[in-house]
């Protein structure tokens, strides 16, 4: 099934291995033409354009030092301030004594008693290098989906590339599924904030490249014996995707300022194993590998795109991919726009949030066995 909405929208780390790569990185970088495909790309924008933009230079070990400082922010795990009440509460929950993993767990400041709440995993976005799930923008993004829908929300802090290339942040997606499902068994005790969970309404979320991470940790659970908990749907806001052969999205949109496609280039090179390039299925999903036999057992998926955001044309691929499989796919596509629009439009992030809801409240156990999903 293929649910298509049309919106107007208008507003405009091993750190021997890392230095390794810093070395071959530097190396192609003096025959950056070869790397990045469109010839007029490459001879307008060098890598270091491409680290500014983002904010991002070499440590001496191969490490990033990420320069941006979008603020941070402590989760909140009560009210304070009755007459500045937040919009729901947060706390911090480490995964394992021997790791730096942790989520951030949400609720509502006041969740139901008589009724239990779906549960959605949630992936940041910040292009695989950048950010973290106490970053103020998916905190406050967090506080929203947890207040309004309402929903208790398990943000996921993953590892960055490119100190942890991919796999890695699929790989701590995939253990924070496996903690919801331990906590729904109740190995090793529950959080009380849990108890608000439904635990057979699992939802995946995630923007931009936590969409990527989203679209990839689902299929590999497929794998998996997750009961009791049961996974009904995934939602892919602006999927982060690429390949070799340039779209016209991207072509039409080269120097977008938000996700231009010389850093995209620049961004795949940091992210991706060190032997693969952008047809690689982690970039390009319907290039082949491993995971394209896993498709049809998929459940339903939310997919949101945008007119005027360069990744358009790949949300589209991925839809018809999808579609092609049997998948239900309700695909929100929107006139207008571009690449994080929620995060600086309010009226876009309330349309998001709006349509997400339908989505998570309107899936159904019905819905769910009709997609032959396996979870």
């Amino acid at each position: 099934m293929f649910r298509q909405h049309c919106l107007n929208q208008n507003p405009k780390s091993s750190h021997a291995l890392a230095a390794y790569s810093l070395l071959v990185f530097l190396l192609f970088s003096q025959s950056w033409p070869s790397i990045i495909a469109d010839e007029k790309v490459a001879k307008r924008h060098t890598w270091q354009e491409a680290f500014k933009i983002l904010g991002i230079s070499w440590n001496y070990d191969g490490t990033l030092k990420r320069e941006i400082q979008i603020p941070m922010v402590d989760a909140t795990s009560s009210v304070t301030d009755p007459k500045n009440s937040p919009v729901a509460l947060s706390t911090d929950i480490q995964l394992s004594p021997k790791s730096k993993a942790y989520v951030r767990l949400y609720i509502p400041v006041n969740p139901p008693t008589d009724t239990k709440l779906p549960l959605i995993i949630y992936l940041h976005g910040g292009d695989f290098v950048l950010f973290s799930a106490s970053t103020v923008i998916f905190h406050e993004f967090c506080n929203n989906i947890a207040s309004q829908f309402p929903a208790v929300v398990v943000s996921v802090e993953y590892r960055l590339a490119p100190e942890n290339r991919l796999p890695a942040a699929f790989d701590d997606a995939l253990n924070a599924i496996f903690w919801v499902k331990n906590q729904a068994l109740g190995i090793g005790g529950r959080d009380p904030w849990l108890d608000y969970a439904d635990f057979s309404r699992v939802f995946l979320l995630g923007s931009s490249a936590g969409a990527n991470i989203v679209y990839h940790t689902a299929l590999r659970a497929l794998d998996f014996d997750l009961r009791p908990i049961r996974i009904r749907g995934i939602l892919l806001n602006q999927p982060f995707f690429g390949g070799v052969v340039r779209t016209p999205s991207e072509l039409r949109l080269i120097e977008d300022p938000y996700v231009p496609l010389y850093v995209c280039d620049v961004l795949w090179t940091l992210v991706l194993p060190s032997y693969a390039n952008r047809d690689h299925e982690f970039c390009n999903p319907i290039s082949g590998g491993s995971y394209l036999g896993r498709v049809p057992r998929l459940p339903r998926v939310f997919v949101k795109g945008d007119e005027d955001d360069p990744l358009t044309d790949r949300t589209t691929q991925l839809v018809n991919l999808l579609v092609g499989y049997g998948v239900s796919v309700d695909y929100q596509y929107n006139r207008g726009g571009f690449h994080g629009i929620e995060l600086q439009n309010k009226t876009a992030a309330q349309s998001l949030y709006n349509a997400m809801k339908n989505f998570v409240y309107s899936t159904t156990v019905t819905d769910d066995e009709d997609s032959h999903a396996s979870y």
